[in-house]
């Protein structure tokens, strides 16, 4: 039993020092920080690239608020990758101005894919372009994006994550906690990060990558997240993401429960491809260039399914020092209340801090925020299936909202 007991302690300093970390972290989003001074004055050449698959019922939107942009017209162009298309992905784009890609391949479906064959082209012809900003076909993007983008560059950051922000809302439970989600990580994980010199995330959509960067390699990735594959390949290296609140896209969620399960369940399995492969790079990383930044990194990593197999080992460790007498009922009450209340209280408190502090109207996420626990409680059994069960083939997500740009 004294072993059992010097092992539950253990957990629990490392449990607790690693949400400690966070919270101090978080606070950091309330820094004032002063933008950074131009490095030179230019208006850069953008390519706007669109990956899509059987997305005729939104690509076109999507074109249409690219078009819209308060940017020369003759310093971006925009592609579409339309991918293993059995619609008219194709023609709607073309018919809204964009410069189509039809791209075939039944074995390798997935965006990372899309965008490596897509670049090998680009590369091989040395395109004549600065940077690209990569967009899902959901998307419809702020007038404002390129010239937020174009600042970043003359600022000297080379890749830099948009605010990633919700076309639907307040559409079902579901879209809301989605919401809520991503409008807590870009206040409180990117903002903060960006603030104190740590690194930002790319987050799947609306970013910027200077062209430079990636014409030695081109786009190599090969987990189902390449958005945090390259992010966590950039970190390693010891270079940082950039971050860019007023670079605005908005992002269609599933409003289905089904669908969001499918969706997590792959961003999950994505997520344990990088733990898997990237882990001890991190690490190596930490030690090699003793920085906060790789150690901010690697902390990222081991913060799903590590930590949750901690948490939960911990909680059968309580149970089992009970059953033999190691710790009282109040004291198994409490060690569980520990876990018990962040999981189902503090994610509502959370959500309206970041709803007033983001300037979203609380009074249709009622639903949303109510539920908001069942959304990331339901993401802890997603983590825990995917421990045992990992299914690697992609699935479409169906994308239906027609919103233009006008529209929110």
């Amino acid at each position: 039993m004294e072993y059992l007991f010097i092992l539950q302690q253990a957990l629990v300093w490392i449990v607790t020092i690693y949400w400690v970390y966070q919270f101090i972290i978080t606070l950091c989003s309330f820094l004032k920080v002063k933008d950074k001074p131009l490095k030179e004055e230019k208006q850069h050449r953008f390519m706007a690239i669109i990956p899509a698959h059987n997305e005729e019922a939104v690509v076109g939107n999507l074109v249409e608020s690219l078009n819209k942009l308060k940017y020369p017209k003759e310093l971006y162009d925009i592609y579409v990758i339309a991918d293993n298309c059995t619609d008219k992905t194709a023609e709607v784009a073309k018919n809204a101005g964009a410069i189509v890609y039809e791209r075939f391949d039944e074995k390798h479906k997935t965006k990372g894919h899309a965008l490596q064959w897509f670049f090998k082209q680009k590369i091989e012809e040395d395109a004549p372009y600065d940077a690209f900003c990569i967009f899902d076909a959901d998307n419809i993007v702020d007038e404002n994006f390129l010239n937020v983008m174009n600042k970043k560059l003359c600022q000297g950051e080379d890749v830099v994550q948009g605010y990633k922000d919700i076309k639907n809302p307040s559409a079902s439970w579901v879209s809301a906690g989605y919401a809520i989600f991503y409008w807590t990580m870009h206040r409180f994980y990117h903002l903060a990060r960006y603030n104190i010199g740590l690194s930002p995330l790319m987050n799947g959509t609306g970013f910027m990558v200077k062209f430079d960067v990636i014409k030695p390699h081109g786009w190599d990735t090969k987990t189902l997240t390449e958005d945090i594959e390259f992010s966590l390949k950039r970190i390693i290296s010891g270079k940082k993401l950039g971050w860019a609140r007023d670079a605005i896209v908005y992002d269609e969620q599933p409003v289905g429960f089904k669908q969001s399960w499918t969706q997590r369940s792959r961003w999950t399995v994505g997520h344990m491809q990088c733990l898997k492969e990237y882990t001890k790079p991190l690490a190596a990383a930490v030690v090699k260039n003793k920085t906060v930044m790789n150690f901010d990194g690697l902390l990222y990593m081991l913060g799903t399914a590590p930590m949750l197999v901690l948490t939960v080992v911990l909680l059968i460790l309580n149970f089992v020092l009970f059953i033999q007498g190691g710790i009282g009922v109040s004291d198994l009450f409490i060690s569980t209340l520990k876990y018990v209340i962040p999981t189902l209280i503090l994610p509502i408190f959370t959500g309206v801090i970041v709803m007033f502090l983001e300037k979203k109207p609380i009074k249709p996420m009622i639903k949303g925020l109510a539920l908001y626990p069942l959304f990331m409680g339901s993401w802890l059994l997603i983590n825990i299936k995917c421990l045992f069960k990992r299914d690697t083939e992609w699935k479409k997500i169906e994308h239906v909202d027609s919103k233009k740009i006008e529209d929110v």
